[in-house]
């Protein structure tokens, strides 16, 4: 049977849900036993996500193999319980610079090189690429951004051009949004239609509209849809405002859309199997007998007078994931590093059951990260450091309990007198080049677990292990600087923990303090939040909930 095609593109508004909705698909269809995989298409020039502000783009999502891509890429690895590699991710950039580079290597045997076909070519290529190296039958392309915009035209292009020499093997769906004025009181057609348009004008006509609403669709809004949009009612799926995102799935196959989806692409159709699933989301949506309120000290939340959760997705997510499974509800209270400088900690801390100080970087908010650090430390809260929540941690104690007011790291001092967190020795060369994209200690990464830490019990307990024999760990990595190891006996001296070490190079993996002096005080080198699963929460986040729940 040949591989079989479909794209997923936006209308209206960006950050409708076509990453949940492209997700939602793909879970259905391995559900049902259909070999499946996804591919994000990103519009920008980045090469990768792995430079951009998360205020402007939200969180990088880290992969096992190093690859820093967007957010949708950790959704689809939640929604499919499966890894996601450089494969699934492709950013116009990439295609551009591939395209150039190739040219430059007089590949194209002097052939005047355009972006029809050369660009949309290569876009191609890619797609059918992921399709082979996941042994896929079905391939989901979601196509970053809104249609009309002149940034993703080309995906668009590769699109139609696919469509037209394979007809019977592409669908597209075109997620839009249906908003609902609060002077009309009823959800208008008005703006999806102008997008189908739009999306006609391109030469490509949706075999479904996924309508994004806060209520479900009416007969009276399908009907219009199906006349103006050249449609079949049927084919019009309703995805109202739902309580979890997890939910959409369900959504999805209570409309039939499986079904829908398989006989138009003359797949099998079997029954997928929801199960565990089913049981998900009654988890979430059970009433919690234990609640537990959460400081996140961090310097990524706002964008003029909003505030971001995208800035810290992965985050989040875990924080759910964990959550969920030890039926407790979490409030969550997201306090800015920098008030913490100006105003103190303990203003924004009354009632917190637990402390996280999560990724970041650079010296903007850092005093009030170490505050933070310092301040659940002394007072017994949970606390949890993640990357640089881990490594201001260690600066934290050093000033704190070793006596060393001037720690730091030279992250954010390069003259400081004990420099207790320094850059990587082979990241060195990195920076004087100014070569910042991609080139940091990236990806999986094993370590090994002591025994009789909060780390291996946590490990232990939830089946964390590799080779629990010999306390093998696998965390993804994304940092240029590490604990230094010549103050390691000072620390030990005055009671911090090394609770793990890589086992490539010997690094400091994980910093703790025993259970004899608080009840939970863990950083981690790694990034736990990514590797997060919400039928398999990561057992630190497990274990500092728990910790939590007990403060």
């Amino acid at each position: 049977m040949p591989t079989k095609f479909i794209f997923v593109s936006g209308g209206v508004i960006s950050g409708l849900g076509k990453g949940i909705s492209s997700a939602s698909i793909a879970f259905l269809l391995k559900a049902s036993g259909i070999p499946v995989t996804l591919v994000k298409c990103e519009n920008y020039l980045n090469i990768d996500a792995g430079t951009i502000n998360p205020i402007e783009h939200g969180d990088p999502f880290l992969c096992e193999d190093g690859t820093e891509a967007d957010m949708d890429i950790g959704t689809y690895e939640k929604f499919l319980d499966k890894d996601m590699h450089r494969h699934n991710f492709v950013t116009m950039g990439e295609i551009y610079k591939t395209v150039i580079d190739r040219e430059r290597r007089f590949e194209y045997n002097g052939e005047d090189v355009e972006a029809i076909p050369h660009i949309t070519d290569e876009i191609t290529k890619r797609i059918k690429n992921a399709a082979a190296k996941d042994k896929a039958q079905v391939v989901i392309i979601e196509l970053g951004g809104t249609v009309g915009e002149y940034q993703n035209l080309f995906y668009y292009e590769a699109a139609r051009i696919l469509t037209l020499k394979n007809p019977k093997d592409v669908l597209h769906i075109h997620v839009s949004y249906l908003p609902t004025p609060p002077h009309l009181g009823e959800p208008k057609t008005k703006p999806t239609q102008q997008s189908v348009r739009a999306l006609n004008s391109m030469g490509i006509q949706p075999d479904f509209i996924i309508a994004r609403s806060e209520k479900p669709l009416d007969k009276r809004r399908r009907d219009r849809f199906s006349l103006f949009c050249n449609m079949r009612p049927e084919d019009i799926i309703s995805s109202p405002d739902a309580q979890t995102v997890y939910e959409v799935p369900l959504q999805f196959h209570q409309q039939g859309l499986l079904q829908k989806i398989c006989q138009k692409l003359s797949l099998p159709y079997k029954e997928p199997a929801l199960i565990s699933w089913s049981d998900l989301i009654t988890r979430i949506k059970i009433k919690k007998s234990k609640q537990v309120t959460l400081a996140i000290v961090g310097k990524y939340f706002s964008t003029g007078e909003y505030q971001l959760r995208d800035s810290y997705a992965a985050l989040m997510d875990a924080i759910d994931h964990a959550a969920w499974a030890k039926e407790t509800e979490v409030k969550t209270l997201w306090i800015d590093a920098e008030n913490v400088e100006k105003n103190g900690i303990e203003r924004y801390t009354k009632g917190v059951d637990g402390l996280i100080v999560p990724i970041g970087w650079g010296e903007r908010g850092a005093e009030g990260m170490i505050a933070a650090a310092g301040w659940a430390r002394q007072n017994k809260i949970p606390y949890l450091g993640l990357c640089y929540g881990m490594q201001l941690a260690v600066v934290a104690y050093a000033r704190e309990e070793i006596g060393w007011p001037d720690a730091n790291t030279t992250e954010d001092n390069k003259n400081t007198p004990h420099p207790v967190i320094h850059l990587m020795p082979a990241q060195k060369q990195f920076m004087e080049r100014r070569s910042y994209g991609g080139t940091m200690r990236l990806g999986a990464w094993q370590a090994i677990v002591k025994k009789g830490t909060i780390a291996w019990e946590a490990y232990e307990k939830y089946g964390g292990f590799i080779d629990k024999n010999k306390g093998l760990t696998s965390e993804r990595h994304r940092h240029r600087y590490e604990f230094n190891d010549k103050y390691v006996k000072d620390f030990e001296a005055k009671g911090l923990v090394i609770s793990a070490r890589s086992v490539v190079e010997n690094l400091v993996e994980i910093i703790e303090l025993p259970k004899d002096i608080h009840p939970f005080y863990l950083g981690t080198q790694g990034h736990p939040e990514y590797k997060s699963r919400p039928l398999s929460p990561h057992p630190i986040f497990l274990e500092f909930i728990e910790a939590c729940i007990k403060k």
